[in-house]
């Protein structure tokens, strides 16, 4: 469904360019379901909309309750979607330390999609911090996760172009 909602990467921010008009119908098609995987596509939709409040607030409402199931693998993506929604905020610190706990647990439990997302989007915040090293690292880093795991074209090709405007970044910074 996200595909048809995604335009591309601004090359500038790394974020996602979206079709607004797009995002407005899937919202409106959600209404009002309260499932996990609903409310976490609210809460990414209200992010690229730019809705910051509302997707914090959604977000956090996921994290509540994929916590209350029970399941550990179940709340890293809510929480992966808050740590965004942080970041867009501009909490980069508060994004870093949730990405971080995402990143560790699911690289204990060898969850390797969820650390593969977790580093790509650390990955991001660091941009964002103009904390460029750190950001290749991690992009790279997610990048090779992604391969092992033979993840999709998509998902690879995000981490692929990330790795280039952050080198291209620390290329122009020499």
């Amino acid at each position: 469904m996200t595909n048809s909602i995604i335009l591309g990467y601004d090359a500038a921010s790394l974020r996602e360019k979206v079709d607004l008009k797009a995002v407005g119908e899937r919202l409106d098609e959600l209404g009002e379901l309260r499932s996990l995987t609903a409310l976490c596509e609210k809460a990414w939709l209200l992010k690229v909309a730019g809705q910051l409040d509302e997707a914090l607030e959604i977000a956090n409402e996921a994290v509540r309750l994929a916590r209350f199931t029970g399941d550990r693998k179940e709340l890293i993506r809510p929480r992966l979607l808050r740590a965004q929604v942080l970041q867009f905020r501009g909490a980069y610190d508060d994004a870093i330390h949730e990405l971080n706990a995402c990143a560790d647990e699911a690289h204990t439990h060898e969850w390797t999609l969820y650390e593969a997302f977790s580093l790509q989007h650390r990955g991001k915040v660091y941009f964002d911090m103009r904390r460029f090293e750190e950001a290749l690292e991690d992009f790279r880093a997610a990048a090779e996760l992604r391969r092992q795991l033979g993840a999709p074209d998509e998902q690879i090709e995000s981490s692929l172009i990330a790795i280039a405007v952050t080198e291209s970044f620390l290329a122009d910074a020499s």
